[in-house]
């Protein structure tokens, strides 16, 4: 019997066996039978064959999941600068083509152009790597402006246009674009991130 105590080796196995013990235990041992033949049984506790090769994978699939995290990020912000564009460039050919726009400027096409011309307009314009067509929504509406002057100044205010010539000089168009962003990144649940951006300005002619 033997006992191991606050590190130090108790009984009747000694010091430099023990040593030698703990040496062997990373080596390769070999088991004969009766006639002599030997077969490898593999190494023992102490061999560490193949840590590397599995520190290497750990660390390499959070690496590569960092960089795809900050590539969908990119992407996302590259997303949101095409969103907002597009608003603006929204409003700008609807602020043009108003109700009277057509009498203006005899030879400008889509004059008094509908909300439906001003959505189609906006999903076709060129961003590289935008799918507008099934991941884009253009909500186009227009304000009328009403002005109060009870209190001795002219305040003027905006309100949604339910009926009339909504698109006439003075009132304000709105242009509302969302697009779904689609972030994917590995190691992290799929989820659909809605990016809005909304201009206004008041049509012109």
């Amino acid at each position: 019997m033997f006992a191991v105590k606050s590190g130090v080796v108790e009984g009747g196995l000694e010091r430099g066996l023990m040593r030698e013990f703990l040496r062997n235990l990373g080596k390769v041992w070999t088991m004969r039978d009766a006639a002599g033949y030997g077969t490898r049984v593999g190494k023992g506790l102490l061999d560490d064959a193949g840590g590397a090769i599995l520190e290497m994978a750990i660390s390499s699939s959070i690496l590569f999941a960092m960089f795809f995290g900050v590539f969908e990020l990119t992407l996302a912000s590259y997303t949101y600068h095409y969103v907002s564009a597009a608003a603006r460039e929204g409003a700008r050919f609807a602020i043009v083509r108003g109700s009277t726009s057509c009498v203006n400027t005899r030879n400008l096409s889509n004059c008094n152009a509908s909300p439906t011309m001003i959505g189609n307009f906006v999903k076709r314009l060129p961003y590289p790597g935008i799918n507008s067509a099934a991941n884009m929504t253009v909500a186009v509406s227009y304000l009328t402006a009403t002005t109060d002057t009870s209190t001795g100044t002219t305040l003027t205010t905006f309100a949604a246009c339910a009926s009339g010539t909504c698109n006439q000089p003075g009132n304000l168009v709105s242009v509302v674009v969302t697009y779904a962003f689609p972030l994917t990144i590995p190691f992290v649940p799929k989820k659909t991130i809605n990016v809005t951006s909304t201009s206004q300005m008041a049509v012109q002619q």
